[in-house]
């Protein structure tokens, strides 16, 4: 659900997407070009090929990994990629071969805003929930490294809101600076530290909360906690993280 949007510069966004991808990755493709203020793809993509646009489509994909599933966004199109494509395809209503093509894109263009974050969530909801905007990031951590985490963040959550019929989320919070994780008393290691995680309730009567806990398992969220784990009663947890931590006993998870 939105609250009112805060707009970033294309080129940020751009270059924050485009941090993501590995060092010393060859890119064999000329350098995709910008549109609409955000990103067009130049090339049908699949199996085998790599390069930043692929990362791109992968940023968007992540949470169509399927059940209990990591997603690991690294500029390399295998298995886990054609995978991820093939459920987008089908979620919604395409050619579901797991490769990336103009009707794949052009459903990806249809959901994203000219700031390149998902038709669903904006900025101003995954924001410093405490103070506004991006206060000064724990150690070693910078306020462009936590831009690209939420990035990825925002469209796991597009994922989750489809799977769920399009029924409204409520974000609650998401980036916390370490004094706003002080005040709310947030783990030391939070991953909201850091743009990795996203507290989420129903918007509407559609959604309960096991509902939304049971859908996570399929949006390539590690980090899971929610009903029956202590103080995760009122809220979802999802974080985005190397390995499984899933909890929500009353949801039976």
């Amino acid at each position: 659900m939105r609250r009112t949007r805060r707009s970033w510069p294309a080129t940020l966004v751009a270059a924050l997407l485009l941090s993501l991808l590995p060092a010393g990755l060859v890119v064999t493709a000329t350098a995709p070009a910008h549109a609409d203020e955000c990103y067009t793809w130049g090339r049908t993509l699949r199996e085998g090929t790599s390069g930043s646009d692929v990362t791109q489509l992968q940023i968007r994909v992540a949470g169509w990994a399927g059940y209990d599933r990591g997603f690991a966004v690294d500029g390399q199109y295998g298995p886990a990629t054609t995978t991820a494509v093939r459920n987008f395809q089908a979620a919604y209503g395409l050619t579901a071969d797991g490769i990336a093509g103009s009707q794949t894109f052009s459903r990806i263009y249809a959901l994203q805003d000219a700031d390149c974050t998902p038709v669903h969530f904006a900025w101003s909801e995954v924001d410093d929930v405490c103070f506004g905007g991006f206060p000064t990031p724990v150690s070693g951590t910078t306020v462009a490294q936590v831009k690209a985490n939420l990035i990825q963040v925002m469209w796991r959550a597009e994922a989750l809101r489809h799977r769920l019929g399009d029924n409204p989320l409520r974000v609650t919070s998401a980036y916390r600076s370490a004094e706003c994780n002080r005040r709310v008393g947030g783990a030391t290691n939070s991953n909201h530290l850091y743009g990795r995680a996203i507290d989420l309730v129903p918007g509407s009567s559609a959604t309960t909360m096991c509902g939304i806990a049971l859908a996570a398992r399929y949006v390539a969220f590690r980090e899971l906690l929610g009903p029956g784990y202590p103080d995760h009663n009122d809220h979802i947890h999802l974080g985005i993280q190397s390995t499984k931590f899933w909890r929500a006993p009353s949801c039976g998870i």
